[in-house]
C-alpha cells in the first residue's frame, strides 16, 4: 500500500510526510484534560514570575505601598466603626427623629465603605495571597464596577 501511495506521491518520503502531517494534525485537533492541565501550570507559573519580577522591579517603592495600604485601611475600618457605633446608639436614641437621623448617617457610611470592600480586597490579597491575584482581582474589579444604590432615609 505505501508503494502504491509512493508512487503517487512520488516517493516513499513524501507518503511518510503526508502520513506525518496527517497524524499530526489529527492530534491537534484533539486538546486533551492533561494538555489543558498542563497549559494552566504554565500560565499560572508565568503569571506568578511576572508578579515576582514586578515586585523585584518597584521594590524601592514598597514604603509608599504601605502607607496607602495603611491609609485605605484605616479609612475603611473607620466608616465601618462608625457605622457600627451610630446604629447602636440609634437604638438608645431619646426622640424617634434622632433615632432616623443616626440610622440614616450609620447606612450612608455603611454604603461608603461597601463600596471600598473591593480595595481591601486587593490590599489583603497583595500581602497574603499574592499566588492567587488572578482571580482576586477579577473579583475586586467586579465589586469596583457595581454601583450601590443609595441609601434610604426615612
Amino acid at each position: 500500500m505505501f508503494a502504491l501511495l509512493g508512487r503517487l506521491f512520488g516517493s516513499d518520503a513524501a507518503t511518510g510526510k503526508v502520513i506525518e502531517h496527517a497524524s499530526s494534525a489529527l492530534d491537534k485537533l484533539i486538546y486533551t484534560s492533561e494538555e489543558k492541565a498542563d497549559r494552566q501550570a504554565e500560565d499560572t507559573a508565568k503569571a506568578r514570575g511576572m508578579v515576582i519580577d514586578w515586585l523585584q522591579a518597584t521594590s524601592g517603592q514598597n514604603l509608599a505601598r504601605r502607607i496607602l495600604a495603611l491609609m485605605i485601611a484605616t479609612v475603611w475600618l473607620l466608616q465601618y466603626v462608625s457605622a457600627q457605633v451610630l446604629s447602636i446608639a440609634s437604638v438608645w436614641a431619646e426622640t424617634p427623629e434622632a433615632t432616623n437621623k443616626l440610622i440614616a448617617s450609620s447606612s450612608i457610611i455603611s454604603t461608603n465603605a461597601a463600596q471600598m470592600d473591593g480595595a481591601m480586597m486587593l490590599l489583603l490579597s497583595f500581602y497574603f495571597a499574592a499566588p492567587y491575584m488572578g482571580r482576586i482581582v477579577e473579583g475586586a474589579m467586579t465589586k469596583f464596577g457595581t454601583k450601590p444604590p443609595p441609601p434610604q432615609i426615612k
